[in-house]
């Protein structure tokens, strides 16, 4: 089996890049999955389109434990994802681009864990840094590299999909303390901690969430939003995995605890 360090859980940005890449379908004790493995500058990578490479796949149905686990089975140690969020909090506009600091999570019934008891000792994860501290340093000192601004961190929350959320729901996400909301950032992130590798994620702000503006959502211009920050994302991306990266300046790789 290769080993691979490091992946990309996201849209089609990487294609859209012209990055060379060959198909590999990867078996998991929870399903097939198919990535893409491309070398740049020297360096191999995972990407993983989390919908599908058609965007076919819905949020609430989602292999996350497949895909997380498949990523683990090619090595994988450090992974950066992009989201597609909505914004709660006023300073972060549509079109602005945030990192992913904590998250609350309101699904309903997707698989939340690799530990499901048995004959394996009951196992809980640290929860203290979920969206490691170390590549969100990475990303804030590559954006003044590569020119991008993140407006500031943000909380995350997750619901079920595919619906977008009420009104009401927004307010009282909103007297919780959360920033933005989406739809696939949990239980990914959580997965991703119970294997030991380290996540970071950057939300894309594609809309201002039911009730922020006057007016339905505006799902035309999701794709607009998309396509005009990917790519440089992307590259951002790539090039602190040209860099060699460890996990001795966080604690992802010993989150779990037994009893």
């Amino acid at each position: 089996m290769i080993t691979i360090q490091y992946a990309i859980i996201g849209g089609t940005g990487v294609y859209d890049s012209g990055v060379a890449s060959i198909q590999k379908t990867v078996n998991t004790e929870y399903g097939k999955v198919e990535v893409d493995i491309a070398e740049v500058e020297g360096t191999s990578m995972v990407f993983l389109a989390r919908h599908g490479k058609e965007h076919g796949i819905p949020p609430h149905l989602i292999n996350y434990r497949a895909n997380i686990k498949a990523l683990q089975e090619l090595g994988v140690q450090h992974i950066f994802a992009t989201a597609a969020v909505g914004s709660l909090n006023p300073d972060y506009p549509t079109g602005s681009l945030v990192v992913l600091s904590d998250f609350m999570e309101m699904t309903k019934q997707r698989p939340l864990t690799f530990f499901e008891g048995g004959t394996d000792d009951v196992k809980h994860v640290n929860m203290d840094d979920p969206y490691c501290g170390n590549l969100r340093k990475h990303l804030l000192e590559a954006a003044k590299l590569h020119k991008i601004q993140f407006k500031g961190n943000a909380v995350y929350l997750c619901t079920e999909g595919p619906r977008f959320e009420t009104e009401a729901e927004i307010r009282m996400m909103r007297k919780w303390g959360a920033d933005v909301v989406g739809m696939t950032s949990v239980p990914e992130v959580v997965l991703a901690k119970e294997l030991g590798m380290c996540y970071a994620s950057v939300g894309f702000v594609v809309n201002m969430a039911t009730g922020m503006e006057s007016g339905p959502i505006q799902l035309e211009s999701i794709g607009d939003m998309l396509a005009r920050n990917k790519e440089k994302v992307n590259k951002m991306f790539l090039d602190i995995f040209s860099k060699t990266l460890d996990q001795q300046n966080c604690g992802c790789a010993d989150s779990i605890v037994c009893l």
